[in-house]
């Protein structure tokens, strides 16, 4: 099996399926400028134009401001996705001129000879052509959870991986013909996971939506009906309607998604699908493997303990270099027994696997050795068990050597027991505190035995470490309780460990799942949210929605806590955007219904909206919070907004209407838009408890450019204000701050029905 030459390479189709770490950036244009907010603020931005003032026009701006950030912020992601997302593709194994040969997978192409090993991701389909006991797992694809033994002649399909075992197979189907291609690239493709956050807001969207049309029709009617030009009535009712629009919210949240992305990025996390941000902020219960998550990756072989005198140097040698790709225990005991003894050539193997618990050959006339678990090939009583349990209980990974009769891991004669140092994260311990601190329930599920890896977890400092469970004692139907009540497991299978996940997720539970193993693949496919680790198995890597680049076990604060700032931070500035609607929508009802003069003019709203919601929103979006997000996330924002926006909306007109009977329609304009600039700036004030010293001094900043509005003749005179009417300008504050106060207790109020 030589494979492809050179020439026969550059004449075969290659595989070519573009690589889709993020939106393109026609997509990312499209996205942020063909938007529904656009297309209205363009229209009523288009009706001033032709029927106002270009002054009143100024909130047009908005398109060019929402856009021109969103594209820029999308983009800083997108390359961070990319960079990423090219480190993070792993190579594939190829034969070409007899040579072996590592590829990125875009090079692959028609014909090729593709080599495989355990933990290795299928990127296109073909047919085996070599097999040494190779197992493929295809649930992924099929939904059948048993590997399936591959011989010659057999189909392989991309989408799945290896379990055990290695060989090769011929490529033939690539690129977009290849079966489940989006399944193969849907660790790097781009997507609209299920978002909480967005759907909320979308609902958002859609209510208001089916406003916008009724409202604008009623404004311009009650308008007309002042005996008011028609160009006045036009704009006085894209005044109510510009303020109705939470144009920028959607901004806020894509800008907030996108600076995750970048700064995760920075950490040396990937964060695969952008909506996994807001998942990081929900996760209430962490699920870790042992193995490469809470220990590091490689072991060290410590001593073999050789059990009534039994040989064991051979056999063992033998065993650990029979794999042309050794797993990290054979790895171990290769740096001891480099070669293969002589007359130690296996005729037939059986590679190790997760479900097995155990690899095996059969040395001919040598006879049929296996190594594994103790307490999986060794029966209670038998010389050396309760020996190796002991060694277990103080956190040593114990092998058991064993002779058989043959190859069914039965009826095995224990040789010796193998030792290894398995090398603790030194950033474990600090992590798990921080998730303890953080409310996050961590339960350690694993494939080795209970007593090994409750020595690890004790180690570490995880409570309830002491009462590990075995999950082979477990039936189906008890595992949410069981999860419930205690905190290790050992002796997990990969599908138990997926219905482990699934148990705490009919509970109500929001899941992550770290691992770096082919045998977490499973539960990680099926988490809330899936965290590999940087140097795990290819397979492991392409269904995790967050990669851990630098395998660091101590990024994971990190993803969790920006989690929690996007959503909460998201939640806090929809609190204004969408206070801004509803008194919008007030004003709008009692100027159409009772039919009064609209109080405010476009520019007017663009001067408060600007300075109690725009600029204090994009600051409040980008700050630091460690709030777990919780669910129920619009009507905690209506619980909020409605009575809010209420509040505003009404001492709003009171002010207009309270304004003196000889006052001007400018004067009593100037008297509605302090009261609702004040009682806004009010509820920015309670929206951004607590008050650190940087959000008192962005409160203030926008106070303190009012003031310069009202003060400075040019600015005053541009935006259409006229104070000075002292009996105006004090009724407009006395009502703003009785509407705080009233707006202060109404929020204490509703805050007792917050979940």
């Amino acid at each position: 099996m030589n494979g492809l030459t050179a020439a026969q390479v550059a004449a075969a189709k290659p595989n070519d399926v573009p690589r889709q770490t993020s939106r393109s950036m026609s997509a990312i244009i499209r996205a942020n400028v063909l938007t529904f907010f656009n297309l209205v603020i363009g229209v009523l931005w288009v009706l001033i134009l032709i029927f106002g003032d270009w002054k009143d026009g100024l909130f047009g701006l908005v398109i060019v401001a929402n856009a021109a950030i969103g594209i820029v912020q999308e983009w800083r992601a997108k390359r961070t996705l990319d960079k990423l997302a090219v480190i993070n593709e792993a190579p594939v194994r190829v034969r070409r001129d007899g040579a072996d040969h590592e590829i990125e997978p875009r090079a692959v192409v028609q014909g090729d000879l593709i080599l495989l090993g355990p933990g290795d991701r299928l990127l296109v389909d073909g047919d085996v052509v070599h097999s040494d006991n190779l197992e493929i797992d295809e649930s992924l694809l099929t939904g059948e959870a048993d590997p399936v033994h591959k011989k010659p002649g057999d189909e392989v399909l991309s989408g799945s991986f290896v379990v055990a075992g290695s060989g090769a197979f011929t490529a033939t189907k690539v690129g977009a013909d290849a079966y489940a291609v989006k399944l193969a690239q849907e660790a790097s493709q781009f997507s609209l996971a299920h978002s909480d956050l967005r759907d909320g807001i979308t609902k958002f969207i859609k209510f208001i939506t089916w406003l916008v049309v009724p409202i604008g029709i009623l404004l311009i009617w009650s308008q007309l009906r002042n005996d008011t030009s028609f160009d006045v009535a036009i704009t006085r009712a894209v005044a109510g309607l510009v303020t109705m629009i939470p144009e920028g919210l959607v901004l806020m949240t894509s800008i907030a998604f996108a600076v995750g992305v970048v700064r995760l990025g920075r950490r040396g996390a990937l964060v695969q699908e952008l909506p996994a941000i807001e998942g990081l902020a929900r996760v209430d219960v962490l699920c870790v493997d042992k193995t490469g998550t809470l220990t590091q990756g490689g072991m060290d072989l410590d001593e073999v303990i050789p059990l009534a005198g039994a040989p064991y140097a051979d056999p063992l040698a033998a065993l650990a270099n029979v794999d042309p790709r050794p797993n990290p225990t054979a790895q171990a005991i290769q740096a001891r027994f480099p070669t293969t003894p002589d007359g130690w050539q296996a005729r037939e193997n059986v590679p190790f696997s997760s479900a097995r618990k155990w690899s095996g050959a059969d040395f001919g006339d040598r006879g049929c050795w296996v190594l594994g678990a103790p307490d999986v090939l060794m029966e209670p009583g038998t010389p050396g068990y309760g020996q190796a349990r002991q060694l277990a209980m103080s956190g040593t990974r114990v092998l058991a050597l064993c002779r058989t009769p043959d190859l069914s891991g039965t009826s095995a004669e224990p040789a010796a027991l193998v030792t290894l140092k398995q090398r603790l994260r030194p950033d474990a311990t600090a992590t798990m505190e921080y998730f303890a601190k953080q409310g996050v329930a961590v339960k350690v599920i694993s494939g080795d035995s209970p007593d090994a890896v409750s020595a690890i977890a004790r180690t570490i400092g995880i409570p309830g470490a002491a009462n590990a469970v075995d999950a082979r004692l477990l039936d189906e139907a008890d595992y949410g309780q069981a999860l419930e009540d205690n905190t290790v497991f050992g002796r997990v299978t990969p599908q138990q460990k997926r219905a482990f996940v699934s148990a705490l997720q009919s509970r109500g539970h929001t899941v992550a799942m770290t691992g770096d193993g082919v045998n977490d693949v499973l539960a990680l496919k099926d988490a809330d949210l899936g965290i590999a680790m940087g140097a795990g198995s290819p397979a492991t890597k392409a269904v995790a929605q967050v990669v851990l680049m630098d395998n660091r076990f101590s990024t994971l604060p990190h993803v969790v806590g920006e989690g929690r700032r996007v959503l909460a931070n998201i939640e806090r500035v929809s609190g204004l955007f969408l206070t801004k609607t509803f008194y919008a929508i007030i004003i709008s009802l009692l100027v159409g219904v009772i039919g009064l003069t609209f109080p405010f003019a476009p520019r007017h709203s663009t001067l408060v909206n600007a300075l109690t919601i725009g600029i204090p929103a994009f600051f409040l979006a980008l700050a630091p919070t460690y709030e777990r997000a919780k669910p129920g996330f619009v009507p905690r924002v209506l619980r909020f907004a409605i009575p809010a926006g209420l509040v505003c909306g009404v001492a709003t007109m009171i002010s207009f209407m309270a304004a003196s009977p000889g006052s001007s329609l400018t004067e009593s304009s100037t008297a509605a838009v302090i009261t609702l600039f004040l009682v806004s700036w009010w509820v920015l004030v309670l929206i951004a408890r607590p008050l650190t010293m940087w959000r008192i001094g962005l409160i203030a900043a926008m106070a303190a450019l009012f003031v310069a509005a009202l003060a400075i003749p040019f600015v005053r005179e541009f935006f259409a204000l006229e104070p000075g009417d002292v009996g105006n300008d004090l009724i407009a504050v006395t009502i703003a701050a009785v509407a705080a106060v009233i707006v202060t207790v109404a929020v204490k109020l509703t805050a007792t029905l917050r979940t």
